[in-house]
């Protein structure tokens, strides 16, 4: 985890969703992936702008969640 970024909420959970993920626990990346979703959207109000660009690794931790969840499926 950059040290930078561990002070945000939302950097910890991207970085415990990129960990279950690689781990396989696809329950756990569920939850955390809602986490992180209401974390990233909860500040503001009606015609707030959001002034930080998302975590650069959110695609590729969310690539590989949808892949965990293929195999999941297949299983």
């Amino acid at each position: 985890m950059d040290a930078d970024n561990d002070r945000r909420l939302g950097d910890r959970i991207l970085h415990s969703l990129d960990l279950a993920v690689h781990q396989g626990h696809l329950e756990i990346a569920e939850q955390l992936w809602r986490a992180l979703e209401l974390t990233l959207t909860q500040f503001g109000g009606p015609g707030a702008l959001e002034r930080r660009e998302p975590p650069s690794r959110l695609d590729l931790v969310y690539d590989a969640l949808e892949a965990l969840r293929a195999r999941d499926r297949a299983a």
